[in-house]
């Protein structure tokens, strides 16, 4: 039940992280949602199995939220530079220039 918990609250986090920072019509509505809630999972799976921490353990929850933070943070900084560098790749093929 707690899993379930966490990923909801990712996902908040990735919503709020994809509102809050500039640049939001270069990637999708659920991207950073989507991708807070699967690293907060994979986190929360592999402390609870790898490290042995227990799921009422605070160090789980941090871990868990923290990647999820990360994670959200890092695509929304990064996919807006890439997109607009492989749009003006594309704007200039398909204008007749060489690549």
């Amino acid at each position: 039940m707690e899993l379930l918990f966490v990923i909801v609250v990712a996902a908040g986090i990735g919503a709020i992280l994809r509102y809050a920072l500039p640049k939001r019509s270069t990637y999708g509505l659920f991207l950073l949602p989507a991708a807070a809630a699967i690293a907060a999972a994979v986190v929360w799976v592999a402390t609870l199995w790898a490290v042995r921490w227990t799921f009422d353990g605070t160090w789980i929850w941090v871990s868990a939220l923290g990647a999820a933070f990360a994670v959200a943070l890092a695509l929304a900084i990064i996919l807006p530079r890439r997109r607009a560098e492989l749009d003006a790749h594309k704007l200039h093929q398909l204008s007749g220039g060489k690549a």
